[in-house]
Order: C-alpha cells, then structure tokens, then sequence
C-alpha cells in the first residue's frame, strides 16, 4: 500500500521486511525456482561483476552485474530510474542481470557483464533493456552532460525545461549494439508512468526488477518466447 503499492520487491527502502519477503517468493515461484534461488546483488553503482552457479551463502555480494549458466537460478536487478538490463545468449547458456545508473554507464558495467558472458562461452548475445528515467526527466550539469556524451554519445540529452540531462538508456543501448548485442529496449520512463517505482519522483518508494532465468534445453520446447528473457516489474 501506498508507497509501496504493488510488487515492491527492494529490502532496504523502509517497507515491511515480511510483506518484500512475500513478494520475492511469488516471483521466485513465477520463474519456477526456489526462493533461496532468486538472486539479488547488494547494487553499488560500480562496475563489479560476479558469476554465480547457486544461492548465495551469507549476505548477496557487493556488485552491479550477475552472470550464470546455470538453470535453476534466476538473476534480480532492481531499480527504481535507473535502465535494467537483462542479457541471454541460448546457446551457449549464458545469461546476465545487469544494474546500469549514469556511474555504471560511465564505467562500463555493461560491457564488463559482455565480456564475462563471452569468457563462459557467450558468442551470440541478445538484450532486454527495461524502462528507466528518460532523458527528458533526468536533468543534469552540462559538464555532466558532457563527460557523459564523451563515454556515448547517444547519452547526451536535453531535458523537458530545455537544459542539460542525460538519457542513460539511449548510452546504454549504443554500448550494447556496439558490441554486435541484439536489444529489445522496452518503451517507458519511470518518472512519468505512475506504474513504475520512480526515487526521482518519490524519494520513498520501491523497487521494480529485472528478473532472467535459462531455461534447460527440454523446458525450450515448450516455452514461450517472452519466457526465455524477460523484465518483470510490478503486477
């Protein structure tokens, strides 16, 4: 309720311990594994990537992408503005949850999960890139514009008012291509849409997810396409 209407499934943003608890588990049982198989990363806005073969044991480690080939887990991103991306190469069997605020754009998280995915045998990669704060909505210092354009380009933007921002997922979405990554940018801004967690808009608030799993080889053939990477935020 109120702030924390609808999925939120962030553990550190004030809401009820047990009511997030409840949450994860539907999403756990959603794609098919077991809660302690849902995996979240304590997210830094840094560019460590971890790879990952089972639950955590303790505390999720500090990092912004998580890489697996494993099918019986499920890879978390949360964000609440900032782009979530979600990597998967089918054949090889690898897959990616990637947190990607202006730090992580600016230091390459992304192409640093690219290039752990290529490590365990990735070759063909395709991405889904969440929605996030548009460019309009995410104002910004010129020389912040600036050094951010001087990373990618496409990032450079201008806001609603006419000034300086910067469109994170537009940079993002160029870093992916640039490395020949097949992307689905899904459509949205999380400051406008009343249906995404926006801090932008409401500092206390939760947070959506990105959320990928592999599927076995024998699961494919029944699956639907949308089952085989997906974002998943609110319901």
């Amino acid at each position: 309720m109120g702030d924390f209407a609808s999925l939120n499934l962030g553990g550190h943003v004030g809401d009820d311990p047990h009511a997030v608890e409840s949450n994860r588990t539907l999403v756990a049982d959603a794609f098919g594994v077991g809660r302690d198989r849902l995996l979240f990363m304590n997210q830094r806005h840094g560019s460590n990537v971890v790879v990952v073969d089972g639950p955590w044991q303790g505390e999720p480690p500090e990092a912004d992408a998580l890489v697996t080939t494993s099918t019986d887990c499920a890879l978390v991103v949360l964000v609440a503005d900032c782009t979530p991306v979600l990597l998967v190469d089918q054949i090889a069997g690898v897959a990616a949850a990637v947190h990607a605020g202006r730090p992580g754009l600016m230091s390459g998280i992304v192409g640093r999960a690219i290039d752990a995915m290529t490590d365990l045998g990735a070759r063909s990669i395709s991405a889904a890139v969440g929605p996030s704060v548009c460019g309009r909505c995410y104002e910004v210092p010129e020389a912040m514009r600036a050094e951010a354009a001087r990373v990618s380009p496409a990032a450079a933007a201008v806001s609603w008012q006419g000034t300086p921002a910067i469109d994170v997922a537009a940079g993002v979405v160029e870093q992916l291509r640039a490395r020949s990554v097949a992307v689905q940018w899904i459509a949205g801004c999380s400051r406008e849409s009343e249906e995404l967690f926006s801090y932008r808009r409401r500092h206390r608030t939760g947070r959506c997810a990105g959320v990928v799993r592999l599927l076995d080889p024998h699961q494919e053939h029944d699956a639907h396409p949308e089952e085989e990477h997906q974002i998943r935020g609110q319901v």
